[in-house]
């Protein structure tokens, strides 16, 4: 049995939420052997009870549970997103969740921006690194609010975590047979972290002679995803350039209404999420799109060891787009909910 603790979070976190739920129902009455129990750590609480996310919570997670999924925080009621911080990063840092994934795969042609791609030639995935970084939180402040105001924000890169992405990346293509892995930085104008980043992925590439290696800078590895998308398979790369490239991939396979996330260290307890965010003003309104959070539960699926799941959930999703029962923003006629149970009825 699997145990999943749940944070539906702020917005349309909880709305995206609920369908998650209809589709764990659906496949817990189907035979699948997990459980779950619901965290109500979010802005209502925070505010009413000045409470973010607890460390004995952290270790609860960890030591009970094999994963955790959040529907998305955030709420304009705390201006200084603490609750957020402390919920979403605390969580990424706490767990050393050191992997961020994120699949981009295009599941039919029509939703595609780019014109003559296929769902061939959109299927590749991002592995971003999740824990260092400009991501790290080193910097600070000198002179705030004066003329002379100075903010430093420090990129913190080491062997060991640059290293473990790289090989991941590697791992992963091997395993699921994909051909090549594509690293990018920004070597060519951030010397030292880059130097890392190149000389770390040139000595673990020849430990894998069977996969295809090769580097892009982040401005020409942008613009190849949007010219030639089907050359890539595995990318892989830092905090921030990870951040922007695995959003821009989303566009490419139909908006991040269909973007689903892993934020995973394997074999221990990791989060998953949907990456769209919470969008409080429309919590409620029975207008958010759901898939993201159903496609992110096949991840978290495939994470536990039910690879058949994720295979079905895709599926599911498939065929709601292929016969439009799908939200609005993906233009469909259906709501939040009527678009979850479509979901949750291809399960059962």
């Amino acid at each position: 049995m699997k145990k999943i603790a749940v944070i539906p979070g702020d917005g349309i976190g909880i709305d995206v939420t609920n369908e998650a739920l209809k589709v764990l129902e659906a496949m817990k009455s189907n035979g699948a052997e997990i459980e779950w129990d619901t965290f109500d750590y979010g802005a209502d609480k925070y505010l009413e009870t000045g409470i973010t996310l607890p460390d004995e919570e952290v270790e609860n997670f960890r030591d009970n549970y094999d994963a955790i999924f959040i529907g998305a925080v955030g709420d304009p009621r705390v201006p200084d997103m603490k609750h957020a911080k402390d919920i979403l990063l605390g969580l990424r840092f706490k767990l050393d969740l050191y992997l961020n994934y994120r699949p981009v795969k295009l599941y039919i042609e029509e939703l595609c921006p780019l014109k003559n791609k296929t769902i061939e030639d959109i299927d590749f995935v991002v592995f971003r690194e999740n824990t260092e970084g400009l991501y790290s939180g080193a910097g600070g402040v000198l002179k705030r609010g004066t003329p002379d105001e100075v903010a430093i924000q420090t990129s913190i890169n080491t062997r060991k975590g640059v290293e473990r992405i790289i090989r991941h990346g590697f791992e992963y293509a091997r395993q699921t047979g994909r051909k090549s892995v594509t690293m990018s930085d920004k070597s060519n104008a951030m010397r030292y972290e880059g130097d890392l980043w190149q000389r770390v992925f040139e000595e673990v590439r020849q430990e894998y002679p069977d996969i295809e290696a090769g580097h892009w800078y982040i401005d020409a590895l942008l613009m190849q995803m949007v010219k030639r998308p089907e050359q890539f398979d595995v990318i892989v790369t830092c905090n921030m350039f990870g951040d922007i490239a695995t959003d821009l991939g989303a566009q490419l396979a139909g908006g991040m209404g269909l973007a689903a996330s892993g934020n995973i260290h394997p074999g221990k307890t990791s989060l998953f999420e949907p990456v769209h965010g919470s969008a409080p003003k429309y919590h409620g309104k029975d207008i958010a799109n759901p898939l993201a959070a159903i496609l992110t539960v096949g991840l978290m699926m495939e994470h536990l060891g039910f690879a058949e799941w994720n295979g079905r959930i895709e599926e599911a999703v498939l065929e709601a787009i292929r016969t439009n029962n799908v939200p609005r923003d993906l233009g469909g006629p259906l709501g939040t909910a009527a678009s979850g149970d479509f979901i949750a009825r291809q399960l059962v």
